[in-house]
């Protein structure tokens, strides 16, 4: 699974925070990591021109999950940890259910199975 961290101009991205971000969504994600391939999360300071004020940071997870089409959210906080925290808890929220489903697609089909092809052996 790969992790890219994004900050607009108004955060500093440096490695500490890359770093950190990382650590956190990789945690969270790890009993996903064969479904994901990608995950990239995008930090912004929606009122940077303002500074301060409740819930002024912006972060925006897309996960890519193998064989589906990629999933988003996004979370407002006040500040880049608390972020990224109620970010990563909505994103496992979202693969739980979107892979729930899936799984219970499969174990609940009706339809008969498919007939197996006769190998050249077996004839």
């Amino acid at each position: 699974m790969y992790i890219q961290v994004n900050t607009d101009r108004n955060i500093e991205g440096h490695q500490a925070l890359n770093a950190r971000v990382s650590g956190v969504v990789e945690d969270a994600l790890s009993r996903f990591s064969d479904h994901i391939s990608r995950v990239e999360v995008h930090l912004s300071d929606v009122n940077s021109n303002k500074k301060g004020g409740d819930d002024d940071m912006r972060c925006m997870v897309e996960a890519r999950i193998k064989g589906r089409q990629p999933i988003a959210i996004t979370h407002h906080a006040a500040t880049v940890d608390q972020v990224v925290d109620g970010a990563v808890d909505k994103l496992v929220s979202l693969i739980e259910t979107t892979l729930g489903r899936q799984q219970h697609k499969v174990r609940n089909r009706t339809d008969p199975p498919l007939p197996q092809e006769e190998s050249p052996e077996q004839l």
